[in-house]
Parts: C-alpha cells; sequence; structure tokens
C-alpha cells in the first residue's frame, strides 16, 4: 500500500468513527427513528448520500456503534482480568473501568438503552452474546468474593451495579468537573454494593 492509499484509508477511518460519534449524540438527543442520513451527514461535514460510503443505511450505523462498544468494553475487562491479583482488587479496576466509561459515553449508554429493538437480528445477536460475556467476567470474579452465592446471584450483583453505573445520561451532566466528582461517587457506590454482605449476613 502507497503512502497515499494509507493516507486515504485513514482518513476514511478518521470520517467512519466522525460519524459513529455523531450517531451517539444524535439518536442520544432524538431518537433513532428521528434522525436521517442527512443529519448524519451534515453533523459530519457530508452530504447524506455520501454516509453511504461509509455505512450501508442508517441501522447499520446503529449496529456498528453497538457492536463497536460491546467489544471494546469486553477487551477491556479481559486486560483487566488478565492482569491477575486479589478478586476485590480486580473487581475494583472493573467498576472503575466501567465507571469511566459510562462518565465518557452517556449517549452511547442511552442509545443502547433506547434503541436496542431496532438492530437486525443478526447485529442483536451479537451484541447480547458480547454482553453476556462481559457480564461473566464480572460474575467470575464476584464468586470469588463471595464464595457461599452462586453464580445466578453473581451475575444479579453485576447486573444491579450496571444499573447504578450506567445511570449516567440521568446522573450526570457534561461538565468535566460534575463527571469527575460524580463519576468517582458512583464507582464507590457501586463498589460498596457489590462487596456487601447477603441480607442477614
Amino acid at each position: 500500500m502507497t503512502t497515499e492509499q494509507t493516507a486515504r484509508a485513514a482518513a476514511k477511518a478518521d470520517r467512519r468513527q466522525s460519524l459513529l460519534q455523531a450517531a451517539a449524540r444524535l439518536f442520544a438527543e432524538l431518537g433513532f427513528t428521528s434522525v436521517r442520513l442527512e443529519d448524519l451527514g451534515a453533523a459530519c461535514g457530508i452530504s447524506g448520500p455520501g454516509v453511504y460510503r461509509h455505512f450501508p443505511g442508517k441501522n447499520a450505523v446503529l449496529g456498528e456503534l453497538l457492536l463497536q462498544v460491546s467489544r471494546d468494553l469486553l477487551t477491556g475487562a479481559q486486560q483487566v482480568v488478565a492482569r491477575q491479583g486479589p478478586a476485590r482488587g480486580i473487581l475494583a479496576a472493573l467498576v472503575r473501568f466501567q465507571a469511566d466509561f459510562a462518565v465518557a459515553h452517556r449517549d452511547v449508554i442511552a442509545v443502547q438503552d433506547r434503541e436496542m429493538r431496532h438492530l437486525d437480528a443478526e447485529a442483536r445477536a451479537e451484541v447480547v452474546r458480547l454482553q453476556r460475556a462481559y457480564i461473566g467476567l464480572w460474575a467470575d470474579q464476584l464468586v470469588l468474593v463471595h464464595p457461599d452465592e452462586d453464580h445466578a446471584t453473581a451475575v444479579f450483583r453485576a447486573q444491579a451495579a450496571f444499573g447504578l453505573l450506567n445511570s449516567t445520561p440521568h446522573s450526570v451532566r457534561r461538565s468535566p468537573a460534575d463527571q469527575s466528582g460524580r463519576g468517582a461517587l458512583l464507582e464507590r457506590m457501586a463498589l460498596a454494593a457489590l462487596l456487601a454482605g447477603p441480607v442477614g449476613g
């Protein structure tokens, strides 16, 4: 590949990523059904038809947005777990990782919460598979932290913590100060919930 071809490929990848970022913002603000390809293009300085050079349609944009974030979360969590160490330490690192993501990607969380139904069957199945694998990494650590609890309870704990951490579209404003302070508080609250003993224990 020539230098010129490499530069063109990099520019195309950057434009594709810009479209995904614009889609996250617009889908979160307006809703998937209200956003047109022309809106996505305008947000990135290209025409509506120009979007087709990067994605075959609006559903494909949504699919790639949610697949990309699901892959990134799973990869990040796998890297946290690979560092090894005490289960509580790994769990704390997972919470910090998710809290940082939730604060930085409020729009994506809102889109995932509301717009999954618009994914085609194949994309939805893959997103669900990736999410289950992600939850599974958390559950594995929770079983070690709470050896008297079964795997289903560990999954329940993880999902409850996600509900708290992923509240950022409603609980955290966009200002850096608010994101920093409330993100840290969410992290502490989620970790306390995950480490809490059973009722009556």
